[in-house]
């Protein structure tokens, strides 16, 4: 997308943002010959793979920020971002997570980057000490609303605890969509009766549109008054995993289900296409609330434990990075083995 004018174009088209994460990047220098002469170039000056790999990853995360730093500047710090993710293997190790986003942050040298942190429950205090430290964070691989609500206190108290100004500090808390509709799909079906099939693709907007209440109920009042006071951003809800799994569903259920203020929406190149090809941009993340809650309390009168499928949609995600991760590492070992003969 950087070599062939493809991310300027999507810039020009209103794209106002960028993510990456190691299934994008393995499936990228997997592809292609993009990378090869600056593998060659690292490998050359002794780094190994591993390290071969995070400079190649800086690299394009960097370029793509240089594009997108007009964005940046005209919003005032509130889009223009471009995420890269922490190693996925760190998840559960506070310290070393909280090391590696301050290396990246720094090693970039932009201010309109995020680290990626997994929400996991050693991620949560590496987001408030990340954010205490002004770096700015997207919080991935939220799928419950106890998550996200543990995840938008590790951002307010990261807030609290920095003295210098806000106005520069953000970030964005990416909740996933799609894959819970996968999942909970497969178990209505299990259940087989009436009421259960007739809840099909309808826990993930629901969730969603719950999440999205709990984020105006907190990023209002008196405690985040007195943040605001001081120039800071709310932490926006990002639905993540929008791309339509199932066949049957609108292509763009995870887009037009979820348009509202301070909204995000990572939008896969196919998405995006079918979003501005027949999508409608109108407001619906908070167009019934009600309807939103009756349809969790469904769910659970169905025997759907959603306690238990986001717990496993979480470990499915940290394993499915660290394999991409892996991946791409045997891709790149592959590739200067083929260089050296």
């Amino acid at each position: 997308m950087l070599a062939d004018g493809e991310l300027e174009r999507r810039i020009a088209q209103g794209v106002r943002g960028i993510t990456s994460n190691p299934t994008i990047f393995a499936k990228a220098m997997a592809a292609s010959d993009a990378y090869d002469a600056e593998l060659a170039e690292a490998i050359g000056r002794g780094l190994d793979v591993e390290s071969a790999y995070w400079q190649l990853a800086r690299s394009d995360v960097a370029s793509a920020a240089e594009l997108l730093a007009p964005v940046y500047e005209s919003s005032g710090g509130a889009d223009g971002f471009v995420s890269i993710e922490v190693d996925p293997r760190l998840a559960h190790e506070t310290e070393a997570t909280v090391a590696m986003g301050r290396e990246l942050f720094g090693a970039i040298g932009r201010p309109n980057v995020m680290i990626k942190v997994p929400a996991t429950v050693e991620g949560l205090p590496a987001i408030t000490e990340l954010i205490a430290g002004g770096v700015n964070v997207n919080v991935t691989l939220i799928f419950s609303l106890e998550r996200h609500l543990a995840v938008m206190e590790a951002y307010l108290a990261g807030l609290e605890a920095r003295s210098a100004p806000l106005a520069r500090v953000a970030s964005v808390a990416s909740f996933f969509v799609s894959r819970v509709d996968s999942d909970i799909d497969g178990r209505l079906d299990d259940l087989g009766t009436a009421p259960a099939l007739a809840l099909r693709g309808r826990a993930a907007v629901a969730q969603a549109r719950a999440a999205y209440a709990n984020f105006a109920a907190t990023f209002a009042g008196s405690r985040w008054d007195a943040l605001a006071a001081r120039g800071a951003h709310p932490q926006r809800p990002l639905w993540a995993s929008t791309s339509t799994k199932n066949p049957s569903y609108p292509d763009t259920l995870y887009v037009d289900s979820l348009i509202g203020p301070h909204t995000v929406n990572t939008l896969p190149d196919a998405t995006l296409d079918a979003f501005v090809d027949h999508g409608v941009a109108a407001r619906t993340v908070d167009a019934d609330p009600a309807e939103a809650q009756a349809t969790l309390r469904a769910l659970a009168d169905a025997g759907i434990d959603l306690d238990a499928v986001t717990a496993k949609l979480e470990a499915e995600g940290v394993a499915a990075f660290v394999k991409s991760l892996d991946e791409v590492f045997a891709t790149l070992q592959h590739k200067v083995d083929a260089l050296s003969d």
